[in-house]
C-alpha cells in the first residue's frame, strides 16, 4: 500500500464544500465590506442581496420549530479535555436534560464541547457556522447545522431562536455576542434577555471595568450590569438561566409591552 495522500484543508461557502486551488483569498464578507470597488459594485451588490435574502430564509425554516433553545459561547481555542472545555460539555449535557435546544457556533472549543454535551444527553444539538478562511466547518457533534456567508445573518438566528446566552471564556467573538445581545436588551429590541458568564476568574475584571467605568461614568445603568449573571459551575449557570427564563415567561407585560 503506497503511501497516504496529504489531508487537504476543506472550506465551507454557505452550503458549498472547497479544497484546493478552489479555496478563495477572502470570505464573502470581507468582499461585501470592502470599500475599495470600482463602478462595478451597482451590478453584483444588487444580486448579493438575494443571497443574504436566502440565507435568512434558510435559517428562519431551519429553525422555527426549534423549540425552546439557550445559546452557548465561548473559545474555538479551547483544547479538549481541558476544565474549561469539560465545563462547557457538561454545561450543554444539563440544557439538554431540561429540555433546552443547545445553539453554538458549530466550531471547536467551546462549541464543540457543548454541543457533544447536548448530543450525548439526547438532545437537540445546533450549529451556526460562518465562512472563514481559518475554519473547517461544522464539529461533528452537531445534529442540526446550518453554514452562514454572513456575521450579520448568523447572529439574528442566534438572538431570535435563543432565549439566553451562556457564556464562556473567549476572545472577539464571544465578546461580540454577549455586548450585541446586552445592546439589545437595553435598547429594547428584544424583550429581557438572560445573561450567564461562566467562570469568575476570566471574568470578574471585565465586570469591575464595567462597574467603576462604564457604569461611574454615566455610560451606563445599574439595570445594565444587573443582567450579566456571573457564576463559576456548569449547574449554577444552568440553574440561573432556566429561572430566569421562567420568571420572564411569567412576568405581567407593562403598558408599553415590557
Amino acid at each position: 500500500m503506497g503511501p497516504m495522500a496529504p489531508r487537504r484543508r476543506t472550506y465551507r461557502k454557505g452550503p458549498v464544500m472547497l479544497r484546493g486551488p478552489m479555496v478563495p483569498t477572502e470570505t464573502t464578507d470581507a468582499r461585501l465590506l470592502d470599500p475599495a470597488q470600482d463602478i462595478d459594485w451597482l451590478h453584483s451588490d444588487p444580486w448579493r442581496v438575494m443571497r443574504i435574502q436566502s440565507e435568512f430564509v434558510e435559517g428562519f425554516g431551519a429553525l422555527a420549530e426549534l423549540g425552546p433553545a439557550v445559546s452557548v459561547f465561548g473559545s474555538a481555542r479551547t483544547p479538549e479535555g481541558s476544565a474549561e472545555y469539560e465545563l462547557a460539555e457538561e454545561v450543554g449535557r444539563r440544557l439538554a436534560e431540561r429540555d433546552y435546544a443547545v445553539i453554538t457556533g458549530g466550531g471547536p472549543g467551546v462549541m464543540e464541547a457543548a454541543n457533544k454535551g447536548a448530543c450525548e444527553a439526547e438532545g437537540r444539538s445546533v450549529g451556526l457556522g460562518i465562512e472563514l478562511p481559518f475554519e473547517q466547518g461544522l464539529n461533528e457533534w452537531v445534529d442540526l447545522g446550518i453554514n452562514f456567508r454572513y456575521f450579520f445573518a448568523r447572529k439574528t438566528m442566534f438572538v431570535k431562536y435563543s432565549e439566553g446566552f451562556i457564556v464562556l471564556p473567549g476572545g472577539f467573538g464571544t465578546l461580540d455576542e454577549l455586548f450585541e445581545a446586552a445592546t439589545l436588551v437595553q435598547t429594547k429590541k428584544v424583550r429581557s434577555f438572560p445573561i450567564v458568564l461562566v467562570g469568575t476568574r476570566y471574568w470578574e475584571g471585565l465586570l469591575t471595568w464595567l462597574r467603576n467605568s462604564m457604569l461611574a461614568d454615566g455610560k451606563i445603568g445599574e439595570a445594565d450590569l444587573e443582567r450579566l449573571h456571573l457564576v463559576d459551575t456548569a449547574e449554577e449557570a444552568v440553574e440561573v438561566m432556566c429561572q430566569a427564563i421562567d420568571d420572564l415567561r411569567h412576568q405581567v407585560p407593562t403598558s408599553d409591552g415590557w
